[in-house]
């Protein structure tokens, strides 16, 4: 399992854009991502993340080569701004079972 997650500074005039583009952006989600979440930092608003959890570091690798632009690039850029990419190596999960 593998989480990226895509970072930027979004003005507060652009924060529906962003929210509009993920609703639509997340529609019909490829195989390889098992979930995604768009979050607003509590402590500095206009930083926003979309962290997506991939099947594999292979699944993400593949979508990666079969699009120009990833999806949440372009989700950002409609909101005006360019995010930063991380890509963490999931070692050891847990789930809550209630």
């Amino acid at each position: 399992m593998v989480i990226t997650s895509l970072e930027a500074q979004v003005a507060s005039d652009k924060w529906e854009v962003l929210q509009r583009a993920y609703g639509s952006g997340t529609d019909a989600l490829p195989p390889a991502i098992v979930e995604t979440f768009l979050a607003q930092s509590a402590t500095d608003p206009t930083v926003w993340r979309i962290m997506t959890v991939w099947r594999s570091r292979d699944a993400l690798d593949d979508y990666r080569q079969s699009v120009e632009t990833p999806e949440g690039v372009l989700m950002f850029r409609a909101a005006g701004a360019e995010p930063t990419l991380s890509i963490f190596d999931v070692h050891v999960h847990a789930q809550s079972h209630t």
